[in-house]
């Protein structure tokens, strides 16, 4: 479903703009489920919560994504499921000003909750060989 494909692809798009523009962590999880769950190659277990991720983006300090972009781009829709999986090519930059390459296999898993998409699983996996 064409249309599926580009309002999930726009919401991650939105995540990351609102993350460039330097909004608030709420802000930048608007699309995200009260229940959401993640895997992240920086902590070792299962991060729980829309209200821990809120908590942690807010806490992220003076590193910052400066360019954010999805290369691959797939969506497979299964009723009120969409499955978003990319190739994810960004530009952070820390306190100092010195900006670093930050890529991941990514797959984000929406289901549509009260005639809205949201997000409720993400999987940000490392890319070997960096």
């Amino acid at each position: 479903n064409a249309q599926v494909a580009a309002g999930v692809m726009a919401l991650a798009r939105a995540q990351w703009a609102a993350e460039i523009a330097g909004k608030s962590g709420a802000e930048q999880n608007a699309s995200v489920a009260d229940d959401y769950t993640e895997f992240n190659p920086d902590y070792p277990t299962r991060l729980e919560g829309k209200a821990m991720s809120t908590a942690m983006t807010d806490a992220s300090g003076g590193d910052k994504a400066v360019f954010s972009d999805m290369q691959n781009a797939k969506v497979q829709v299964y009723g009120d499921t969409a499955i978003l999986t990319y190739n994810f090519v960004g530009i952070r930059r820390d306190a100092a000003g010195k900006t670093s390459p930050n890529t991941a296999k990514s797959t984000r898993v929406y289901v549509k909750m009260g005639g809205e998409w949201k997000l409720v699983h993400a999987n940000f996996a490392p890319v070997s060989g960096r």
